[in-house]
């Protein structure tokens, strides 16, 4: 049996992929699983490409037509979440610590110096390109999602979630600054941890803009207890800004082990 297939296998036996996730009133039933073909890669990229590029316009570089893919992607375990018609309607990728160093890196080390971070005693696995059909935007999508992860953080004994979680920025990119301004008094990392962006967001002056509003999987992240690595760094191809995210696992067992895997802690 192939690695890949062993982490299939055990991934399933901690969390069966078959088994439907139940479903608030009102919002369609799903189930996650990892991607296990090309077919079902191919299906993760179309959907992303479906809401970078169509829905939010994001500047894709890629050179298969109607697919959003990079360099990492080869790397990468692929979360997704179908529902009842087998569809794809959900999904984010694990870059897992030995596959980063194969793949020349983590995603998030393009974009910010992870030096400090990657310092850190443990094993990291980051998440990234997460999206969601429009149409399943809900609390069961976001919940199979989540639970995958806790799934695969156990299976691997995963100590830190790293990732980015972008900002819109809306005009001159004054409402970025002010939106992390207020995360950065509850959630920063502490100094010794900060994280330096390549390509640092140009302070701007002007009228106060309305307040930002906070994006739903930045949202997602700080509840479950992440911490925001420092200064958000620019991503010009998709218009936003990004936060460099640490998330301790431990703080997922302790709060969300019972209601992801029906573990007692």
């Amino acid at each position: 049996m192939s690695t890949e297939s062993l982490v299939v296998t055990e991934f399933a036996r901690h969390f069966p992929a078959a088994a439907l996730l139940p479903a608030a009133a009102g919002e369609r039933s799903v189930r996650v699983e990892l991607a296990e073909s090309r077919e079902d890669l191919q299906a993760a990229q179309r959907l992303r490409y479906t809401v970078f590029a169509r829905e939010m316009g994001a500047r894709l570089h890629n050179r298969i037509p109607g697919l959003d893919h990079d360099r990492f992607d080869p790397y990468c375990q692929h979360l997704i979440v179908r529902d009842a018609l087998d569809e794809v309607v959900g999904c984010t990728r694990i870059l897992t610590a030995p596959a980063a160093q194969r793949a020349g890196g983590f995603y998030s080390q393009t974009e910010f110096d992870l030096t400090p971070i990657l310092a850190l005693p443990g094993r990291f696995m980051e998440i990234g390109r997460t999206c969601v059909r429009a149409d399943y935007r809900n609390g069961a999508t976001i919940n199979a999602l989540w639970s995958g992860l806790a799934a695969f953080i156990t299976v691997h004994q995963i100590d830190y979630l790293i990732g980015c979680a972008s900002i819109p920025l809306g005009e001159h990119g004054l409402a970025v600054q002010i939106l992390y301004a207020e995360l950065a008094r509850r959630h920063l990392v502490a100094e010794s941890l900060r994280v330096k962006p390549y390509l640092p967001l140009s302070r701007s002056d002007g009228p106060v803009p309305p307040r930002c509003a906070m994006p739903p999987l930045l949202k997602a992240y700080l509840r479950l207890g992440a911490q925001i690595g420092g200064e958000p760094c620019l991503d010009p191809d998709f218009q936003v800004a990004d936060v460099f995210i640490l998330l301790p696992t431990e703080r997922i067992e302790r709060r969300y082990a019972r209601h992801f895997l029906d573990r007692d802690q």
